[in-house]
């Protein structure tokens, strides 16, 4: 059984509170989501992720959308938004919570019968190109997705900062790109295969899309080397 977020969500749904979701990696100790987190209001929203809602236009795909905490706040603003998760129990959730378009699919599996004008990747969403050199992959099924000068608004962070401190400089990785991290999610029974998801930082992106027909705009930096930004199709 692979889904701990969905089978998170659907117990959280049935009153059972205060349970977390485990999380592995091969860079830091482990850690835990709060189950509660996914299902969070407009005001318990971090600064950057309420103003990405402000940049969302036209028809909008939220991508990794889970219970539809974004979903809902731009379905409610009458904004046209799609939420797709790969994990049926989070689409379920999203269902009865009220989302009125959801898509239990793959980003890279999608066949859409539509084309968006927004790709919104919220929570590190960029994540899904897994290593810098699936860049290219993630842009080209981006371009699938969107309409001529389409847009995509995500969200980032650059973990140079796990290898500074105050009084020390860790030399980064020589192997592989220090913002590539292999991650495992554990709930009760529910556990994934490792996965891997990439961070990445904000000069970098910028330049990696300019060569795949996006252009970069920051639209705002968070309090921890992370940002908001958006990538403009350009051809």
């Amino acid at each position: 059984m692979n889904d701990p977020m969905g089978q998170a969500a659907l117990d959280y749904l049935k009153g059972k509170r205060g349970h977390e979701i485990c999380v592995q990696s091969n860079i830091v100790e482990d850690d835990v989501i709060p189950v509660d987190y996914l299902f969070r209001s407009y005001d318990e929203l971090p600064p950057l992720e309420q103003k990405a809602l402000l940049h969302c236009k036209g028809k909008v795909l939220d991508v990794g959308g889970a219970v539809g905490a974004h979903s809902l706040i731009l379905q409610q603003r009458g904004v046209d938004v799609t939420l797709l998760d790969s994990s049926p129990g989070c689409c379920q959730v999203a269902r009865q919570r009220g989302v009125q378009q959801v898509i239990n699919a793959d980003f890279y599996h999608y066949e859409p019968t539509q084309k968006y004008d927004t790709l919104l990747l919220m929570m590190n969403g960029i994540g899904l190109a897994a290593a810098i050199e699936h860049l290219p992959v993630f842009f080209a099924k981006a371009k699938e997705l969107l309409v001529p000068g389409g847009q995509i608004i995500l969200d980032s962070s650059d973990l140079r900062y796990l290898y500074v401190d105050e009084d020390s400089y860790c030399e980064l990785p020589e192997e592989h790109y220090y913002g590539e991290v292999m991650y495992t999610m554990a709930y009760k029974n529910h556990k994934t295969k490792p996965f891997e998801w990439l961070f990445v930082d904000a000069a970098l992106l910028a330049e990696k899309a300019k060569e795949n027909g996006f252009e970069l705009s920051k639209l705002a930096d968070g309090h921890h080397y992370d940002y908001l930004a958006r990538l403009l199709l350009v051809n």
